[in-house]
């Protein structure tokens, strides 16, 4: 299948002789040492831990009673509004900016799921959702006219994927949901400004060109609170640049990897296992998601970052893109099974691990850097349970950026149960009894609480741009549609794969860009990271995530785009997200330094 054209990357136009040039004298390095005179003690440490850890402690996971929703966007908005609010910027000013409905008829637009209930199935409209909901906003003007440099945004989320956990201190790291996606991010954001704002005081500077901070909602979700400041054309004439703040590991990219969440619903006819149907349909997703990586070259994405992630499976799972990290299932007979079938059982469920591992890697024997203990300890128990076995498989969560580093708990069992269909007459043969395999439930869930009908499967597609987003959707679909088709034709049926399973994408459904690596924009940031002492000598890459970057890069084509900030990717959606102060220190020496170059305040 051709590749999607990318595009080429002209060198920037460079600013006149005659353009307005900074303050002589007023060198970045100089800047820089005022700076880090601020930045480099135990006090502004001390700040950045309690401002995260207050931020932390606001719980902003999706929730389907708004209220709780607004309520907690309202108290990280305080927060910022007292930190913020006496910015010694001339002209500096805040504002709550409402979500503008609109979007929801946007190509970009995502649906609302997290406000469905069973008291309301189709969920909430986007009036109701957005009713006195808004993104945070941090205004300061420029003072020096048109010319050299130009204005910039920086941008961050303050919403976090479930499950919520409160942030704790350890030594030099703040653990907590959203510490490092996006909380820690948004936290620089804050400082830089700050401290950006009392070292231009002191050396009687004022800003080249405009800054806008905008601190946004529903990234998570899929960047609806983002898309509604993207598409505010009167917005727009207040910035010509930005950069998206997520937890880049303190490397900036212009360029983001492209992603979209699937939703596969599996209508098994009578007599036939939703349950083992899905074994195969995840099969030949993982197949599908393999053919697209190979087939992705791109110099900016030389690591072929395209991931297949599943997320969820009936009760299991948190998030589309959140690795699914345990999830159980049983082996049922006619009869008790005796002895040897257990032990055929064991043999069939290693059979299967063998394959996996073959293919994924064992992180039995990988270090969790978070833990400093193996990723994971064991991959499944085996323990008897009524008139068969339950099996539980272990796996390890983070973001599904992360997933070959970290260890899909779904696409393990789908091997183990391969493995088990496939010597299904073996194992009958030796209990004398029909066998039965089926998605058990989490060890919390209520032993009344049946496992939903259809089966429903969530997750995510990477993918950079050499492919576009609709021949993404379109091959993830038809390979869920064959391995459904692989299953029932195993089993002599009539029906085929269209006929029994659905995949829509009413989620997260982000393009990939690529940006000019060459840009003012770029070149700004190489000299911030140098004189912040972050720079490595080191190819200009696109990220292997996708975030809101990519809204407003395809929404302003002729826009420099960038991605940066503190954080390891590693920990985001992990059980053990964390960030290290020092980083969030650094991102907000580099945030400065940036400013000042790319609004041509300093030389």
């Amino acid at each position: 299948m051709p590749a999607k054209q990318t595009k080429s990357h002209p060198r920037p136009h460079r600013p006149a002789a005659s353009a307005r040039k900074p303050r002589a004298g007023a060198t970045l390095n100089r800047i820089a040492r005022a700076i880090f005179a601020r930045t480099r003690t135990a006090a502004f440490q001390r700040y950045l831990r309690d401002l995260l850890v207050e931020l932390c402690r606001v719980d902003t996971t999706p929730n389907s009673d708004i209220a709780r929703m607004r309520a907690a966007e309202d108290g990280c908005f305080r927060i910022f509004e007292r930190e913020l609010g006496a910015l010694a910027l001339p002209g500096a000013r805040l504002e709550r900016r409402p979500v503008n409905p609109a979007i929801q008829s946007h190509p970009h637009y995502s649906l609302l799921h997290f406000t469905k209930t069973p008291q309301r199935p189709q969920g909430l409209s986007p009036e109701e959702t957005y009713a006195n909901r808004a993104n945070f906003l941090c205004f300061a003007p420029g003072h020096g006219g048109a010319g050299y440099g130009q204005s910039v945004a920086l941008n961050a989320h303050i919403d976090v994927v479930a499950p919520y956990f409160p942030p704790h201190v350890k030594g030099s790291a703040v653990f907590g949901r959203g510490a490092c996606d996006d909380k820690g991010p948004a936290v620089s954001i804050v400082a830089a400004l700050k401290v950006l704002a009392e070292v231009m005081a002191a050396a009687g500077l004022k800003l080249n060109h405009n800054v806008l901070a905008m601190l946004v909602v529903e990234e998570e979700t899929g960047g609806n609170g983002s898309l509604s400041l993207a598409i505010d054309r009167d917005l727009r004439k207040r910035y010509d640049s930005i950069l998206v703040c997520e937890c880049t590991g303190l490397k900036f990219y212009p360029a983001n990897r492209g992603a979209v969440w699937y939703r596969a619903e599996l209508n098994a006819p009578p007599g036939v296992s939703a349950f083992e149907m899905f074994a195969f349909v995840n099969e030949e997703m993982e197949k599908e998601g393999a053919a697209v990586r190979a087939e992705s070259r791109h110099p900016l994405f030389p690591q072929r970052p395209v991931q297949t992630c599943h997320g969820i499976i009936g009760p299991f799972g948190e998030h589309p893109s959140r690795i699914c990290g345990e999830v159980s299932f049983t082996v049922r007979f006619d009869r008790p099974p005796g002895n040897p079938a257990e032990l055929l059982v064991r043999d069939c469920l290693d059979f299967g691990l063998a394959a996996y591992l073959g293919l994924y890697g064992d992180k039995t024997k990988v270090t969790d850097p978070a833990t400093g203990k193996p990723m994971v300890a064991r991959h499944y128990d085996l323990r008897r349970e009524g008139d068969g076995f339950r099996v539980d498989v272990h796996g390890a969560t983070g973001h599904m950026g992360a997933i070959r580093e970290r260890d899909g708990a779904i696409t393990k069992m789908a091997h183990l149960v391969r493995s088990l269909i496939a010597s299904r007459a073996k194992l009958e043969s030796k209990v004398g009894g029909q066998m039965c395999l089926e998605l058990a439930l989490p060890p919390q869930a209520s032993a009344q609480s049946p496992i939903s009908s259809p089966l429903i499967l969530e997750g995510g597609q990477g993918f950079i741009p050499t492919h576009g987003i609709i021949e993404v959707m379109d091959r993830l679909r038809r390979a869920a549609q064959r391995g459904a088709d692989n299953y029932l034709r195993r089993l002599g049926r009539p029906e085929r794969g269209e006929d029994v399973l659905t995949v829509a994408y009413e989620k997260l459904h982000n393009v990939a860009f690529d940006g000019d690596p060459d840009s003012a924009s770029v070149r700004n940031a190489v000299a911030a990271a140098k004189a912040c002492g972050l720079w490595k000598n080191e190819p200009i890459l696109g990220w292997t995530v996708s975030c809101d970057a990519r809204l407003f890069a395809t929404e302003y084509p002729e826009m420099q785009v960038l991605t940066f900030g503190p954080g390891q990717l590693a920990f985001a959606h992990s059980d053990q997200e964390q960030i290290a102060l020092d980083e969030i220190r650094a991102a907000t020496e580099f945030l400065a330094l940036f400013i000042l170059k790319q609004t041509g305040t300093v030389g």
